[in-house]
């Protein structure tokens, strides 16, 4: 990580007209309403202003985010182009996301390509009719600790737990204990810290559990992701490994979670699934499908930066510039349909596993939906008549402009029996 003026390039980017922070409750609560404003005041391309009031863009059209992730030699991933570093404090919160990394995230041509696939073929490898069985198994022990109360948070108690298992059950790890649930309170915070944690600490606490499971891997192989990373003809040093597992285990985790937890919510706040919750799988896919257009739970990624100046959206990108993937604004562009047909059914074109190179590799997306379509399809069919335990206009979205997420997600059932299984 950059860790001084010394070690970073001369700033060139001066704030914008008209930025708007990223932040503030009609951001975290409504993030839709702002696009749609800042779509009317700017375009496509809008500026804003990160933590501290670094300046940024924020890339909310469909075609511009498709043409910025096209366009690798154009748009390209290694930070180290920043304009804007020697503005960027040592203990800013967005570090762990933008500090030069040796991992697949920051790499390119070549040498990305070398990387990500390495990655692919560990995942390629999970066996997914297993995964299935043991995450319908995970999921049945997380409803056996609630299912004879009557009620439960299916964020706290389901959909972050059961994501957070089947991450380090594919990377190998143990589904419980201290450390595990160390582990995930660290990855919770990397990506959205609370007031007075310490994200970068926290990035530094995953690398190290990360690098003691190389260790355990390479004296114990398994048939997991770490061993088979190890492995790969490739030969990827120990650090290469670190921070690659980091991203698998981190994407795997958080994003996956709010994927359950969001389909969730639209079954049971919205009409047109609710009649039949407790049937048909059709319903659910749909869902699944809806959320990635709607409420995605990667609504916003850091960045690209601009390899030279170039005009976008009608915008004057200079050389260094910082580009945020718009994901959820490019998903509901009323450039490329109208806003009451956004995520009609069997329409998967959604950007919001990104696209090109750096997209989220393969298989990963047919992995997430697995682990996902299996967690709610699983609670559906141990609680029907499960219903939201509060109106839905007071649930509450987690205070994030990256993630999309409830804060809780309150249910009541009638008592049901433990799993068989």
């Amino acid at each position: 990580m950059p860790t001084s003026a010394e070690s970073r390039p001369a700033a060139r980017c001066p704030v914008h007209p008209g930025a708007v922070p990223l932040e503030g409750d009609e951001y975290r609560q409504n993030p839709a309403q702002l696009y749609r404003r800042l779509r009317r005041e700017h375009g496509s391309v809008a500026p804003v202003l990160l933590d501290g009031g670094i300046p940024a863009w924020l890339v909310m059209g469909y075609s511009e985010v498709h043409y910025v992730t096209s366009h690798d030699e154009l748009f390209a991933r290694d930070s180290r182009r920043w304009n804007a570093w020697d503005a960027v404090p040592d203990d800013w919160p967005l570090l762990p996301f933008v500090a030069y990394q040796p991992s697949a995230l920051f790499t390119e041509g070549a040498e990305h390509q070398r990387r990500a696939g390495v990655i692919s073929a560990a995942l390629d490898g999970v066996d997914q009719f297993e995964l299935e069985t043991r995450c319908r198994r995970i999921a049945d022990v997380l409803i056996d600790r609630f299912a004879g109360r009557g009620a439960a948070d299916l964020t706290a108690d389901f959909a972050h737990p059961l994501a957070l298992r089947a991450a380090v059950m594919m990377a190998g790890m143990p589904v419980a204990g201290e450390d595990t649930e160390a582990l995930v309170d660290d990855l919770r915070m990397v990506g959205d810290a609370a007031e007075g944690e310490d994200p970068v600490a926290a990035y530094g606490r995953v690398g190290a559990r990360i690098q003691q499971l190389l260790k355990e891997k390479r004296a114990q192989p398994g048939a997991d992701v770490t061993s088979r990373m190890l492995a790969h003809p490739a030969g990827l040093s120990d650090e290469e490994i670190v921070n690659d597992l980091i991203g698998v285990v981190a994407a795997s985790q958080q994003p996956t979670a709010n994927w359950i937890g969001n389909t969730l919510r639209l079954l049971l706040t919205d009409d047109r699934f609710a009649l039949d919750l407790s049937g048909g799988r059709l319903s659910v896919g749909q869902a699944l499908n809806e959320v990635l257009w709607l409420d995605t739970p990667t609504q916003n990624f850091i960045g690209r930066w601009a390899v030279r100046d170039i005009q976008l959206g009608g915008r004057h990108i200079r050389e260094g510039d910082c580009l945020i993937l718009g994901l959820a604004a490019a998903n509901t562009d009323p450039q490329i349909w109208p806003e009451s047909h956004v995520g009609a059914a069997g329409n998967s074109a959604h950007l919001s596993f990104s696209n090109g190179e750096h997209r989220c590799p393969y298989p990963a997306p047919l992995l997430a939906e697995l682990i996902a379509r299996s967690a709610v399809e699983a609670l559906l069919e141990r609680l029907p008549d499960v219903v939201l335990a509060v109106e839905p206009e007071e649930l509450v979205w987690r205070p994030s402009v990256w993630l999309r997420g409830l804060t809780a997600l309150p249910v009541q059932f009638s008592p049901a029996p433990l799993s068989t299984s």
